[in-house]
């Protein structure tokens, strides 16, 4: 079941959120006798919809669990990074794609995709998930190659101790599928301990997940401007149910600034509609960091363009929010505001129902609650954009003139920042001539 578009046209209850589990009666390949498939579509809280599938069988005991994403492969695949520290950590919720790689790097351990199925789970399970693998054919070892039992004894032993935190590890989950995910406890603030990268997927990446590259003659031959004066339409799948649609494409304009490139997807199924915006030119050569005094009620109506690659920060209420996160959006500071309250308290499970935890309910209810006031001009607070792209903007309303409550700087890249644009490894310099001398 590659999604739930799939799994809710075999299974139409599946879907539901208070229907429970789906069951299907499936054969057990352990005893070859009839098991119990359950089957329950379930949200990640700060990630996405997935299928947990559990399979018992009542002849012989035989249970199996694992996950599948209820989405679509990703555009871009994902690394979390997390620096272990203390036992609490063990207690992170963790969903592990079957095409992820993990890697603890201190034991020089790693688990290669597709040799485990997808699993939900903590960060213990998932350590003892490993070392029930490794003890698995332990016997027939013993008896056929001792020397090779006892050196696996001795690794099980020290992915064991782990879980004392003893010292601190790290671990690796590098999805390129973009499926997996590892918990910030914090939410909605920023995990030190947790460093979390998207990346382009090379070629070989996309013949792992089955993804065929486009080849030169599908590309498109079209110029920016050719269809600078028109919307441009290209099927696709809504993100929401994965019934057909269409998508709506246009370069604009955007005063004192660049040209943006808006798409929009309006799902005539579901009623779902999204929309993303792209920048239409180069990188810029220095990074932009946008400063706004917000004062008055009116700063709300501001025009603002936050790319793929923007950060935002809120220092009054020591938020931020990653590049990456929300996506590109042409919008205006109230609509960010909103957008920026709806992923981290209404879309929050934590926040109401079974998994409420009193604590992080009223932690993220107090910080809604700030969000309101500045939205509706009862608090002065500032907002930071930084996009490290020079690709980010947020309208001036004294334009040509400088505006008093806002501060536009630019600023050198770090290696850091490079890095995470993919530009260490650009070659933008006599490239041509490089190329007839090969």
């Amino acid at each position: 079941m590659a999604g739930v578009g799939v799994c809710q046209s075999v299974f139409p209850d599946l879907g539901a959120e208070d229907s429970g589990p789906t069951l299907i009666e499936s054969l057990c390949m352990n005893c070859l006798e009839n098991g119990m498939t359950r089957l329950l579509l379930t949200k990640i809280p700060f990630f996405k919809e997935i299928i947990v599938s559990s399979f018992a069988c009542e002849n012989c005991g035989w249970v199996n669990n694992e996950i599948q994403s209820a989405g679509k492969i990703q555009e871009q695949g994902v690394q979390y990074k997390l620096r272990v520290s203390s036992k609490e950590d063990l207690n992170r919720e963790v969903v592990k794609a079957d095409c992820a790689t993990t890697k603890i790097p201190e034991l020089d351990f790693e688990i290669p995709p597709f040799t485990q199925k997808g699993a939900l789970s903590t960060l213990e399970g998932l350590i003892d998930r490993a070392v029930a693998g490794l003890e698995q054919d332990q016997p027939t070892r013993k008896a056929t190659d001792p020397d090779v039992a006892s050196k696996i004894e001795e690794f099980i032993e020290k992915l064991t101790k782990l879980k004392d935190v003893e010292m601190p590890f790290t671990l690796v989950v590098d999805d390129p599928s973009g499926n997996s995910f590892v918990e910030n406890p914090h939410a909605p603030q920023k995990d030190e301990a947790l460093t979390i990268t998207h990346y382009k997927r090379d070629a070989a990446q996309d013949s792992m997940l089955g993804l065929q590259a486009s080849t030169e003659e599908e590309k498109s031959q079209n110029t920016s401007d050719d269809f600078r004066n028109e919307v441009l339409q290209f099927g696709t799948n809504c993100p929401g149910c994965n019934a057909p649609a269409e998508t709506n494409m246009k370069l604009v304009q955007i005063p004192h600034f660049k040209e943006v490139i808006i798409m929009a997807t309006n799902c005539e199924a579901c009623g779902q509609r999204t929309n993303e915006v792209k920048s239409g030119g180069a990188t810029e050569r220095l990074g932009t960091k946008i400063t706004l005094r917000i004062t008055d009620p009116s700063d709300m109506s501001r025009d603002l363009l936050k790319s793929e690659t923007c950060a935002v920060f809120i220092p009054e209420l020591e938020f931020e929010l990653g590049m990456g996160i929300l996506g590109g959006k042409f919008t205006t500071l109230e609509g960010l505001l909103n957008d920026v309250k709806e992923l981290t308290v209404a879309k929050n499970p934590f926040f109401a129902g079974d998994s409420t935890v009193p604590e992080r309910s009223k932690k993220l209810g107090e910080f809604g609650q700030k969000l309101n006031e500045i939205i509706l001009g009862k608090r002065e607070a500032h907002i930071i954009l930084r996009d490290s792209a020079g690709n980010s903007y947020l309208q001036n309303l004294y334009a040509p003139d400088p505006d008093p409550e806002m501060t536009v700087e630019k600023f050198e890249r770090t290696f850091e920042d490079n890095e995470e644009l993919g530009l260490n490894d650009m070659n933008t310099e006599d490239y041509q001539e490089q190329k007839v001398d090969k």
